[in-house]
């Protein structure tokens, strides 16, 4: 669709006037490895996808911001002044949410707004739809306020609102990704200090092969909360024997041995376990990555997902039936589940000239053994959350 044509459908949803509309992009998300991690503390490296959400907003004369989006049905309407003040369980949440995080960072929103949402994050995939509204919103209205743009503290602003408002415990990890992520780099993202670094995702000759099991997940409905609950656990125990450790993920492997007796709950120690280990697997890959050993790299991609699925236990059968289909094919270095699980996607590293033959072959067998027929996005790493000078950057998938 053109910007002329999603102008004439913003006017259409919205009624004409003169302002000017104004187009915002934020992407999702992929977590390349390092999963359950970033609430413990712990290092992750994710990298943003030129698949995103897209705002168009323009100001209005009054004080009400008016929403609506092309995906879902529902819509909002809200004085600036009384904003709603319980959740409604609908997409409308994540913005009135962000909206109120913006006041308590003393950046009210002062006009009326506006705001249609579009995109082509699969939602529920695992690809933070939720992440990319948030940020994508908060970078709007900062923007159109005037607001100076502090790229990790709307990370941040944006976390809080899905925590509080929302009500998901989720880590910083995605918020993060989504605001900072640069083309072609991953996030090295130290998720106790917020320290970053962008690192080059050199991967020539091979493509990043996103699977949809099509399996929709909900964090809130998931045991997500009850993982990071087991994980709080653990850190209390461990903590008698190192009182200095504030996370999980600060220990390390030897250190972890040493001191996993005294947790006799089997399956807290096995949450604490997957902690420790992927943590390490994250400083691994870097390495691997910086000497262009893919091949490594991939195989600790294959042992992150075995940590998932049987310590952390927050994978499931369609996911482990596609990640298995996956390397099951020439050509593939490694294959995982990425996300908080339970449903969702995986995340496969593959031979360039071996991508038609995995989506045929790995769609086949899932869809024989799940009855479920699976998407499969070729992606690129792409830019965080921007303005779009021209036109929306809305790409097919």
């Amino acid at each position: 669709m053109s910007h002329v044509q999603w102008l004439e459908e913003f006017d259409n949803r919205m009624g004409k006037a003169a302002e000017r509309v104004r187009f915002f992009h934020a992407p999702g998300r992929v977590n390349l490895i390092g999963e359950h991690i970033d609430y413990n503390g712990g290092l992750v490296l994710p990298a943003a996808l030129h698949i995103g959400t897209t705002l168009m907003i323009r100001p209005r004369q009054d004080q009400w911001v008016r929403l609506a989006s092309l995906q879902f049905p529902e819509t909002g309407e809200a004085s600036i002044h009384a904003l709603p003040e319980a959740k409604a369980d609908v997409w409308t949440d994540y913005v009135y949410g962000v909206m109120q995080e913006l006041a308590v960072d003393n950046k009210p929103v002062r006009h009326g707004y506006d705001i249609l949402i579009t995109g082509n994050i699969p939602n529920g995939s695992g690809l933070s739809s939720s992440a990319s509204l948030e940020v994508v919103v908060g970078y709007a209205l900062m923007t159109m306020e005037g607001y100076a743009i502090d790229r990790t503290k709307l990370a941040v602003l944006s976390q809080r609102a899905e925590n509080g408002f929302v009500g998901v415990n989720s880590g910083i990890m995605d918020q993060f990704a989504v605001s900072q992520g640069k083309k072609d780099h991953a996030i090295l993202l130290n998720c106790d200090t917020l320290a970053y670094e962008h690192v080059p995702f050199q991967i020539q000759g091979y493509k990043l092969v996103i699977g949809n099991t099509k399996k929709r997940r909900g964090l809130v409905d998931s045991k997500y909360n009850e993982r990071r609950s087991q994980c709080e656990a653990a850190l209390a125990v461990l903590k008698t024997v190192h009182p200095e450790l504030e996370y999980l993920a600060h220990l390390s492997p030897d250190a972890f041995e040493q001191a996993k007796e005294a947790i006799e709950d089997e399956t807290v120690s096995n949450r604490a376990q997957h902690v420790v280990y992927e943590n390490e697997r994250v400083k691994q890959s870097m390495t691997a990555l910086s000497q262009g050993d893919l091949k490594v790299f991939g195989e600790l991609m294959n042992a992150s997902h075995m940590s998932l699925r049987d310590l952390y236990e927050v994978s499931c059968t369609e996911l482990d039936v596609m990640v298995e289909a996956a390397l099951a094919i020439e050509g593939t270095l490694g294959s995982r589940m990425t996300g908080a699980g339970f449903g969702g996607c995986t995340v496969s590293l593959v031979k360039e000239e071996a991508v038609p033959a995995f989506i045929e072959g790995v769609g086949a067998h899932y869809e024989e053994k799940t009855g479920i027929t699976p998407e499969f996005y070729v992606c690129e790493v792409g830019d965080g959350v921007h303005e779009c000078s021209h036109e929306a950057t809305i790409t097919e998938v």
